[in-house]
């Protein structure tokens, strides 16, 4: 599978996941907004009508996105869903995740901690790490659901950080431990 590069502002690297062609990671690297977004869902499209039906999108390096962003993510959530399919991602930075949560989309995507548990979370299989019972104590810990501080509406994060709550707009903090704490 080839690299695909978006106006030279989102680095898209596809990988097959355990030589299954319907299963796809895909790293992103750049940032995805209204500029990039329609060339962006153009391509994934086009893999999904070629017969992917498993999508891990690996959000590490990706460094911003726009609402129209997370509209091409629904979309490609409907497609799969339409093929009996599905998608999760994870690694989403703090910046990104917070759009994720103030536009309330953490209840609507599958997202995941590390890659280990994007699998889990998309096949129900354990990788081997797993099955040998190689996690941490992060990974077990993460993603955490729990109530905001302030108004005690339902929340969910995977992972440590600081964050606005969607329905109150109070600032808190999440520690390594899962610790929820006011600012």
């Amino acid at each position: 599978m080839e690299e695909i590069v978006i106006k030279d502002s989102l680095k898209i690297t596809p990988m097959q996941i355990g030589g299954d062609s319907s299963k796809v990671q895909l790293i992103l690297n750049g940032y995805l907004d209204t500029y990039n977004s329609p060339e962006f869902q153009s391509h994934i499209n086009s893999m999904i009508e070629s017969g992917v039906r498993y999508l891990i999108f690996n959000c590490n390096g990706l460094t911003y996105i726009s609402s129209t962003g997370i509209g091409a993510f629904t979309s490609f959530l409907k497609q799969l869903k339409q093929k009996k399919g599905d998608m999760v991602l994870f690694g989403l930075q703090s910046k990104v995740m917070e759009v994720f949560e103030l536009l309330g989309f953490t209840k609507f995507f599958k997202i995941a901690s590390d890659f280990d548990e994007a699998t889990e979370m998309l096949t129900g299989e354990k990788t081997e790490e797993k099955q040998q019972g190689k996690t941490s104590e992060k990974t077990d810990m993460f993603p955490l659901i729990f109530q905001c501080p302030y108004c005690g509406k339902k929340l969910k994060t995977s992972k440590p950080g600081k964050f606005k709550c969607s329905g109150c707009g109070g600032i808190f903090t999440v520690s390594d431990d899962g610790k929820v704490n006011p600012v």
